[in-house]
């Protein structure tokens, strides 16, 4: 069987990926997302700064909702933001990864990937009660939460590059 599946995608002018490739681009995901995260908390923290506003605490207040957790004061609260962006921020890249070993590369990835990030965070966040639907919100700050998500799916996205032409 598994030389008809190999055969068949060479047919259609398709190598099959193994397990150790996809686990390898994976793996160059999660890094790649750790680099897209600090792109994303400096785009952020900088636009915050610009606009006197403070930092989004609607990731924390979804993943506290799913997980079952209430930090107790508000230094509890900031440590469990920052676990959670990092750790979302992360594990996005697993995503990246994933689109390479499906094929999809360059740019073509990096929108995916955006739309992936941000459709499910339009989706989700609503879902949750922690944020506005798209249509309740203001323009504004609809297209600076989609510049802070392109600015990590394309950060990520320049990481993931630079790993596979490292391991090249």
């Amino acid at each position: 069987m598994g030389q008809d599946v190999r055969r068949a995608a060479h047919t259609i002018g398709r190598s099959v990926v193994g397990l150790g490739d996809t686990a390898a681009a994976v793996g160059k995901g999660l890094f790649a997302g750790a680099v897209g995260t600090v792109a994303m908390t400096v785009s952020s923290t900088l636009e915050a700064k610009l606009r006197g506003r403070g930092s989004s605490s609607a990731p924390a207040d979804a993943a506290g909702k799913v997980l079952g957790v209430q930090p107790r004061d508000p230094d509890g609260q900031a440590r469990f933001s920052t676990v959670v962006h990092w750790g979302y921020g992360t594990s996005w890249g697993a995503v990246r990864g994933l689109l390479d070993a499906a094929g999809l590369n360059g740019g073509k990835a990096v929108a995916a990937h955006f739309a992936a990030i941000w459709g499910s965070a339009q989706v989700m966040l609503p879902a949750l009660d922690v944020a506005p639907p798209p249509w309740e919100s203001e323009p504004k700050e609809i297209v600076i939460d989609a510049f802070h998500h392109s600015v990590y799916a394309v950060a990520t996205g320049v990481a993931f590059a630079a790993l596979e032409r490292s391991s090249s």
